[in-house]
């Protein structure tokens, strides 16, 4: 028994320097170069007050933070309602529609901004389209402003919401559909008091999760506007890059700051699971 532990631990050991090297090296490589100011040599927060005394650089936070929010609202809100329709389909067409999701999910980035681009920038398909139909909608739709930013981020965080959600609305069984009706429950009735309940957790979760991958989004973003607007993963490229001259000190400095939002969204998202299964049970 004592090799066969000794020979299963063995088999971590490639996990854990990979963990080692490209997760806590590169973590605390970035702390360490934080503390130091661009030319100095003694450890300082002077990164971290020119973030909070610099309007431009708090402002990038403020802006990821309602453009992360606004998204993964609208995702979310989108994908109860798709992920509630896929349930009456049949399970052969449930799988297809979960694997282009999947696909869909994945396809973000560069790629992503560029078809966008194609399709609904200044010369794009539906945009000419739109002008020789004369449809005023999409003849003033700018693709470069902050809707079409949203735009994007809601595409490729729909389909992963989609996915996360899918198997919590396939968990409601229905014979509870059926046993509420028979108990003179209408359907919004069963779903505020026992569909939504149930959703709560996943939503929390799921919610959390987009959030965090709207935050942590750059060549989307950077692809479609360059850095003509001021999120905080533009900034943290240009600092590194140097678009005038590279300060990857303060980049690091504000690659910290961004972590410890995305582990307080966590932290806030396991205490609300938490409080809605306590008050749910």
């Amino acid at each position: 028994m004592k090799k066969r532990k000794a020979s299963l631990y063995l088999t971590l050991v490639p996990l854990i320097s990979f963990i080692i090297l490209f997760l806590f090296v590169p973590l605390i490589s970035m702390i360490y170069s934080s503390l130091f100011k661009n030319g100095e040599t003694n450890l300082s927060l002077s990164n971290y007050i020119e973030i909070f005394t610099n309007p431009y650089y708090y402002k990038s936070f403020e802006n990821s933070i309602i453009i992360s929010l606004s998204a993964s609202v609208i995702a979310m809100v989108l994908a109860l309602f798709t992920a509630y329709a896929i349930t009456f389909f049949k399970k052969k067409i449930q799988d297809r529609i979960l694997v282009m999701a999947n696909l869909t999910s994945n396809f973000a980035g560069i790629p992503l901004s560029f078809a966008f681009i194609v399709l609904l920038g200044n010369s794009g398909v539906f945009t000419i389209l739109a002008k020789e139909l004369d449809i005023a909608f999409l003849q003033h739709f700018n693709l470069y402003s902050w809707t079409g930013l949203i735009l994007i981020y809601v595409y490729f965080q729909l389909p992963l919401a989609v996915m996360l959600m899918f198997p919590a609305f396939h968990g409601i069984q229905g014979q509870w559909k059926e046993s509420a009706a028979l108990l003179g429950a209408s359907p919004l009735q069963f779903w505020r008091r026992i569909g939504l309940p149930i959703l709560l957790p996943s939503i929390a979760g799921t919610s959390s999760i987009l959030f965090a991958n709207a935050m942590g989004a750059y060549a989307s973003a950077y692809a479609l506007t360059g850095s003509t607007y001021n999120l905080v993963t533009i900034r943290i490229g240009a600092l590194i890059s140097g678009d005038i001259f590279a300060q990857p000190e303060l980049g690091s400095a504000l690659a910290v700051l961004l972590g410890l939002i995305l582990i307080f969204a966590m932290l806030l998202n396991e205490w609300l699971m938490r409080k809605v299964r306590r008050d749910v049970g």
